[in-house]
């Protein structure tokens, strides 16, 4: 059911509207549970650690579904030589038709910088693929990762700084993930055939076991029972005269002017990949290109 939502300081102005929302900001397992290879699960107080070795790697879900809020957790990557490794870290419904939000961290040798890919799926299709750079070394220090999700927007965001933007184009034809509530995972895995310098790079066993870690959960978000509808978790999720959620504000509807002048900077310096400009790949320039400021 939902709660009162705490406002940060960003929502002051809204000091005079009740805002509806799940506010959860707990350690691991009141919002998470392993997902497989419990053994290499490794718990130090409000750290959690999932290991990978040439035996497994290892994934977490959440407890619940949800549909519009924000989600965020702190991760450090793994340290020096993490080539061929991928540390994910996504939003996604189940089925053929699934919507999915990603983060993907992918692996280089010593020295080299770590990769961010995003993507985004919409009712089964995905191939929206960004790379990026960092502007630190996340291998170093814990930083926040976030995923807020309306009617309008997902925004990712680093740091709470936007590095990629997808808006919701429905009146020029274009889907919208909106329908479907969606868990949050989280998992290291091999992906040597693939992940660094086109998979030319293999994992170097002899370092492992490769270590990510974790702190800092928080689901600000719609819960949704999974017994409940498509048509009743929209109705449960969606403001109307009786109660308003936080993130249909109209604040939360576009980017801030600073947000929009941070995603160009972003943009500017640290991308260096971007389906949409990818022609080998798309002749045809992918219809959402045409339009979305991401």
């Amino acid at each position: 059911m939902a709660v009162l939502f705490k406002m940060p300081v960003v929502l002051g102005f809204f000091v005079g509207l009740m805002m509806l929302g799940l506010a959860s900001s707990a350690e691991f397992h009141e919002l998470f549970q392993p997902g497989w290879a419990n053994d290499h699960f490794v718990y130090e107080g409000e750290l959690l650690k999932l290991k990978l070795d040439n035996f497994s790697g290892a994934g977490f879900a959440s407890k619940s579904r949800y549909l519009f809020g924000k989600v965020s957790m702190q991760i450090k990557l793994v340290e020096g030589d993490s080539a061929g490794t991928v540390t994910a870290y996504y939003m996604s419904s189940e089925g053929p038709y699934h919507n999915e939000f990603d983060f993907e961290f992918l692996g280089n040798t010593t020295g080299e910088p770590y990769l961010l890919q995003t993507n985004v799926y919409v009712n089964g299709v995905g191939n929206r693929e960004q790379r990026m750079n960092l502007w630190f070394d996340p291998t170093k220090d814990f930083h926040s990762y976030s995923l807020l999700w309306n009617q309008r927007q997902v925004v990712f965001l680093v740091d709470e700084t936007p590095i990629r933007l997808h808006t919701n184009m429905e009146h020029k034809g274009i889907p919208f993930p909106k329908d479907q509530a969606m868990g949050v995972y989280s998992s290291i895995w091999n992906a040597d055939d693939w992940a660094t310098q086109g998979g030319l790079v293999k994992t170097d066993w002899s370092h492992a076991p490769f270590v990510a870690s974790y702190k800092g959960f928080e689901i600000d978000a719609c819960e949704c029972p999974v017994s409940v509808t498509a048509d009743e978790i929209a109705k449960k999720c969606s403001s109307s005269a009786e109660k308003r959620f936080w993130w249909d504000e109209p604040t939360m509807s576009e980017l801030s002017l600073h947000q929009s002048h941070q995603l160009v900077w972003v943009r500017a310096n640290h991308l260096v990949y971007d389906y949409c400009t990818d022609t080998a790949r798309f002749p045809i320039k992918p219809v959402e290109c045409e339009h979305h400021r991401h």
